[in-house]
Order: C-alpha cells, then structure tokens, then sequence
C-alpha cells in the first residue's frame, strides 16, 4: 500500500513505480520531444498526439489505441477472451470482466465517507475521494487543465486531436465518450421514461437525472466547497461558486461580448448565437436549434405524450415548466404546505 495516497498494488515494483509520481519523478520520456512522464500510460497518451491521437491501430475494426499494450488487451475483446456469462459482453482483461462481474451482483463495498456513494473497486474510491480534496495530478501537456482521474485526461485528449470513436447508428452523430453516446440515444432517439420521482410522480429518461431531481424534494447538497461551509446539490453550483467566490478555475470568456461563462459547452452555444449558427435540426419539422437542450424542450411540440404528472393530482404535461406552473397552484388550492419546488 502506498503510504501517501493508500493506492494499493499486487506487486512491489508496481508500488516502486508509482511512488514516482508524489515524488515528481519522470521515469518515461518521450522519444520524439523529450518531455518527461511519471507513468506508461502518460507517455502513451502524450506519444499518441504526434501521430494525430493513436499510434496503433486494430486491424478487425480500425480502432484507434495509444500503446501496443492497449491493442492486446483489445484484442481479447474480438476473440472473446473474456466474456460474461451473464450477458455475453466481452472485455480486455480478466480485471475489467471481475470488475463487470460486480455490476450484476449489485455488490458495491467501498463507501466514500463523505457523500455515501459506493464504488464497486478501491481504486474508484480513492478516484472518487480526489473530488471531495480537490486534487487534480494528471495534467494536460496541451492546455495545462488538470484531472482527478487518469481516464478522464485520456478522455480530455481527445478534445485536442479530435478523435470521436463512438457512433450513433440512428443519425452517425459521433461522440469522443461511450458515455455521451448511451446518454445521447436515451434523450434524443427513446421516449421511455421509466424513472418516476416518488415525491411528485415526475418522469424521466436518465436515472442521473432523477437523483438530482430528488435532491430538490430533499434538499440533499452533497457537493461541499473546501474553503467555506456553502454546499450545493450540483457539481456545475460548486463550480460557479468557487469562480465568483473564491477565484478558483477558469472562466471561459466570449470573444464578441465578453460574456463570462463557467463551462466550455455554455460558451459554444452562446458563441452560436453570436454567428446564427443552429446546428441541430428538429427530425419533425424544419425548425433549427443552437443547443441540443433547446431541441429537447422542442420535441413534445411533436408528440401527445405527458411524462410529467402533478403528484398532488391526475393533470399530466408535456414539459417540466408546465408541471411546476401547475403544481404552485395545486398546491395553494389543496393547502399543501412545505412541499420544495
């Protein structure tokens, strides 16, 4: 066990190694600039942008991978190495399918201590608990932001090569995250809806969505700023909070207006407005959009479908404003008291 952050490893090499990184050493250099890395993994990230983001491909279905190592464990993938019993999905290693093994048995041990959030791995733990402390040790070469979570740089890099490997196949939308892509075929191409808030009946796609929506009911502010007592129940409100209060992160400025905004998506969307830039085209009617939230609030225009119910009584709506508008005076006609909108 690393006795600084208590990462813990099979071997003591792996140990050796890793202590490298709290004591600044760079054990891994770049064969092309010289620029100095503490992991393997960092190298191969770094390598792989001389060379358009990958230097190895695979060649059964053309994926693009930072390492030779990267392409192994792939690999394993195509032959079915390591495959579920439970559903047939196929993985790298024998880790990643114990890791998926956990998703089906439901069984998550490590609690942070702060939140209460589970975590099926250690690793994901102590991941998880550099949010909480604000530690951010993996750093962009290119732009210098920095991340909690190695994956997450990785993810990040493709912002500065371009790279979107996911595809819909519904309208070949691509996308740089799987992640963004599930979440993406949910919102825009289902109309389920199965998570229903058990306060007010409202119904939504994302089971994400529902837990924040939640915390509006509860008043549950799990996100604590680390220099006063303020708590908020988003992330995005504790990062607003820290750039007006505390100076902390980077504001992301419009070039046109001087518009400050705390998020890179934010500035995209308002600079589109800036250029009449509507990117995102309604499949119903011709009617173009600059953000994909407004094409979302523009779908039920199109449908009979009412996903949001009061929960004081029967009245369904399409649209969220429409149910809150309601609910105030539902509320006020039956005398409900104390309910948080």
């Amino acid at each position: 066990m690393c006795t600084v952050c208590d990462k813990q490893f099979r071997r003591r090499e792996h140990l050796n190694r890793h202590k490298q990184i709290h004591a600044g050493g760079k054990l891994f250099v770049c064969s092309v600039c010289d620029k100095g890395y503490t992991t393997k993994p960092q190298l191969d990230v770094h390598e792989g942008t001389h060379n358009g983001g990958n230097m190895y491909f695979c060649t059964q279905c053309e994926k693009g991978l930072s390492s030779l190592s990267a392409v192994c464990r792939h690999m394993n993938i195509h032959a079915g190495k390591y495959k579920c019993t439970e559903c047939g999905k196929c993985w790298g290693s024998n880790y990643e399918l114990a890791k998926h093994r956990q998703s089906h048995s439901g069984e998550k041990p490590f609690e942070c201590t702060v939140c209460n959030k589970r975590f099926v791995t250690s690793g994901n733990l102590v991941a998880h608990n550099r949010i909480h402390s604000g530690e951010k040790r993996y750093k962009c070469h290119v732009c210098d932001k920095a991340f909690s979570v190695f994956g997450n740089l990785q993810m990040h890099m493709r912002v500065h090569t371009g790279e979107k490997p996911y595809k819909c196949s519904f309208c070949n939308k691509s996308f740089s995250q799987s992640g963004n892509l599930q979440e993406h075929k949910l919102r825009v191409h289902s109309h389920r809806r199965p998570y229903q808030c058990p306060y007010c009946g409202m119904q939504f796609k994302i089971s994400d969505d529902l837990k924040r929506h939640v915390r509006i009911h509860t008043d549950a502010k799990p996100y604590s700023c680390r220099h006063c007592s303020d708590r908020f129940r988003r992330p995005d409100q504790l990062k607003l909070h820290l750039l007006k209060s505390h100076s902390e992160g980077t504001w992301f400025t419009c070039d046109i207006c001087d518009k400050k905004f705390s998020d890179s998506g934010q500035l995209k969307g308002h600079v589109q407005r800036h250029e009449g830039v509507k990117p995102y085209v309604c499949s119903e009617c011709p009617k173009r959009f600059c953000t994909g939230y407004e094409l979302r609030q523009h779908h039920p225009v199109h449908s009979e479908y009412k996903p949001f119910s009061c929960g004081l009584c029967d009245r369904l709506y399409k649209t969220k404003a429409q149910v809150k508008i309601h609910f105030k005076k539902c509320a006020a006609e039956l005398g409900v008291t104390g309910v948080l909108l």
